[in-house]
């Protein structure tokens, strides 16, 4: 069977015969793989016309729907995925980080949409005033790039790898084209059939390459971006491409690094936390084979456990069943094809001139299941590293599988330096129950790894583990990680798009950015905004209410109530050095009596108080002061209808803004309420 690439939205066969890929535990021949025929300069001119065309003119929301279905839809399917993936030498535990935690990545940015507008751009940090009239103001907005995200792939998750990087730009409005590393392609090609075949994408928003890159990069252009995850020499060779430079193109690099793991000085033998320590090592060497970019490199441990950590993982290590991963109760799988293999032993040999061999063989080792002869299977190897300071290669060479080094320390200040000599990673944990040496680690460390476990008996029952990225925290790393950054939540949407400035009126920028900027021109009308259902309101529409007269009674009685008997609102002998000539009503109070200024008392299109997003009291309030309200549309984000309701509703988001007889801001605050559709009844 030869796989077809997905192109200008039809499926294409390669011409030629291919690279044959093999079952890893087998060597059965599964597929031949070719990308020879593809126009590259073709396939991103139609992302850019096509897939940008359809996606950039949708909003945040609709994107984050589109993101939920499709993940819906793959879950439904996933066991055809597993299938395929036990034949890249993965166990089923291996598959579901990279075939359900892929689809997570799908439904963790659905609901990042919550956090932006319902527009197809969106306004970003706070404005910035530009004259002292007010007049004049700047902000930023984001926008889609008007490219393709080209993502050039591992071979160690072709789902994953996938998903979590076209869950962020498909969200930020962007068109995809992937292209998997070609070994483990078929899986790949496997999930985009049923992603195509669903619908749900907009046409141009998914391209597949299952074969050789050649010269996909020298057609990109600088609305592209260009995301690479496998080793550093590959990367730099990509990244230091003439095109990429010239037109600046936007370039993610994520390269396999050297991470490490500190034990503690107080997680001894016998504590929990090394209990945790031995298992966390145990996991991060065998998940996978060892075949990921965030696994376990360097176990750096108090030179006085090194014997305990040695044994202990040893012990660990061998109740790991090797085999097909198709086979019950295989824990390790296999290498990803003989020619990982024989590059992983390279490595390891290379390692052995540093490090003396203190579990595992590289040869003489059982498997329960599959073919030892043609699969690409492997023992766990654990080296020792004695003279860390000296021995230098455990910090610069790294066998792509599962092989670690265990190297001492004699204080923190020595594995902080340990740390650092991988010269950047995308992740570091350290296994402590000491809140002290937890916080001297980080800071010391954080400059050099792109993100940082803190392990204990406490966070170990739920912790996700040290190699496991999560969808809305970044992942990336300085250094030899590649200095770059994916996911991320709203950081790896920024990503995709262009920030730009923009300068104008008030008025002008709140017509922009579709979110009422202060000082902007007023929306006035007869009908109580609280009257309105959620598409009559207009943004910049504003209420300017009655006026109340604030009273010692008031400043009394509500201390009464709220049980708030702060000295500044009950003690007028305690004023002496504070910023108050006399008492000072509560500012919850004021925020109270203005609610009561604009609140429209009749049932109506309204439903609930939803929330206060923002709050602050700029001048006392004392007893004799009138008070008045400006109560404006600030935003609108419409909400999709729950299966259990039978109303439609949106949250709107109100500038309250709370002036004196004197016309100054006393309170200014962003409320946000729940308002029903119009022609939808509760």
């Amino acid at each position: 069977m030869k796989l077809k690439n997905y192109a200008l939205g039809r499926w294409v066969e390669g011409v030629g015969d291919g690279q044959i890929l093999r079952d890893a535990s087998t060597g059965d021949a599964i597929a031949t793989a070719t990308s020879d025929g593809l126009d590259f300069g073709e396939m991103l001119d139609y992302g850019r016309r096509v897939g940008n065309q359809n996606l950039r003119k949708l909003t945040f929301q609709e994107r984050g729907r589109m993101l939920k279905a499709l993940a819906l839809y793959l879950l439904d399917r996933k066991n055809k995925y597993y299938e395929a993936s036990y034949k890249t030498g993965a166990t089923k535990g291996d598959s579901w980080v990279d075939i359900e935690g892929g689809i997570g990545n799908l439904f963790a940015n659905a609901s990042l949409r919550r956090k932006f507008p319902d527009l197809p751009y969106f306004t970003e940090g706070e404005p910035v005033g530009l004259s002292k009239g007010g007049t004049f103001m700047g902000h930023h907005i984001l926008v889609p790039k008007e490219g393709v995200a080209v993502h050039i792939n591992a071979f160690n998750f072709p789902i994953w790898g996938m998903l979590e990087k076209c869950a962020v730009n498909w969200l930020a409005g962007m068109p995809a084209i992937v292209k998997p590393a070609t070994l483990t392609s078929f899986l790949t090609q496997t999930m985009v059939e049923d992603i195509v075949a669903s619908g749900i994408l907009p046409d141009g928003a998914l391209q597949l390459i299952c074969g050789n890159a050649r010269t996909l990069i020298d057609h990109v252009n600088y609305q592209d971006v260009v995301t690479f995850t496998g080793s550093a020499s590959t990367g730099i060779m990509l990244k230091s491409n003439k095109n990429i430079i010239e037109n600046a193109v936007p370039f993610n690099m994520e390269a396999d690094s050297l991470n490490c793991i500190i034990l503690g000085h107080d997680a001894a033998p016998g504590t929990s936390e090394f209990d945790v320590f031995i298992k966390e090592v145990r996991r991060e060497m065998t998940t996978k084979c060892g075949q990921k970019c965030t696994a376990i490199r360097r176990i750096i441990v108090p030179e006085d456990y090194m014997e305990d950590v040695q044994i202990q993982i040893g012990k660990a290590l061998n109740g790991t069943v090797i085999g097909d991963p198709r086979a019950e109760g295989v824990r390790m799988g296999a290498l990803a094809g003989k020619d990982q293999l024989q590059e992983v032993k390279i490595k390891i040999n290379e390692l052995m001139q540093h490090s003396e061999l203190v579990y595992g063989d590289m040869d003489n080792f059982e498997i329960a299941h599959g073919n030892k002869e043609k699969g690409a299977f492997i023992s766990p190897i654990l080296l020792r590293n004695d003279r860390p300071f000296d021995q230098i290669g455990s910090h610069e060479i790294e066998a792509f599988g599962p092989v670690a080094t265990i190297m001492p320390y004699k204080n923190m200040d020595e594995a902080i330096a340990l740390s650092k000599m991988g010269k950047g990673s995308l992740c570091s944990s350290i296994v402590t129950y000491d809140d002290h040496l937890a916080t001297e680690y980080v800071i010391s460390a954080a400059t050099n790894h792109g993100r940082i476990l803190v392990l204990n008996r406490e966070s170990a029952v739920e912790s996700t583990g040290h190699g496991s990225p999560m969808p809305l925290l970044v992942h990336g790393g300085p250094g030899r990680a590649g200095g770059g950054e994916e996911m991320g939540g709203i950081r790896g949407v920024r990503h995709y798009m262009q920030r730009c400035a923009i300068q104008g009126t008030p008025t002008t920028l709140t017509a922009i950015t579709q979110q009422y900027q202060y000082g902007g021109k007023f929306k006035q009308e007869h009908i109580h905004p609280f009257k309105k259902y959620f598409e009559d309101l207009e943004i910049g529409e504003t209420l300017i209410t009655h006026k109340r007269t604030v009273t010692d009674a008031d400043i009394v009685n509500f201390a009464n109530v709220s049980w708030d008997h702060f000295y500044a609102h009950t003690d007028a002998t305690s004023l002496e050095g504070t910023p108050f000539s006399q008492r000072v009503a509560h500012g919850y109070f004021v925020l109270s009596a203005a609610a009561g200024l604009f609140v429209d008392a009749a049932k109506g299109p309204v439903m609930l108080n939803y929330g206060l997003d923002e709050c602050r009291f700029t001048k006392p309030v004392y007893a004799g002061s009138t008070i008045g309200v400006r109560l404006t549309v600030k935003e609108k984000i419409a909400q999709e209808k729950k299966e259990d309701e039978d109303y439609q509703k949106g949250i709107v988001k109100w500038l309250v803004d709370v002036y004196d007889e004197t016309g100054d801001t006393v309170a200014i605050a962003t409320i946000l309420t729940m308002v029903k559709l119009r022609g939808v009844v509760a």
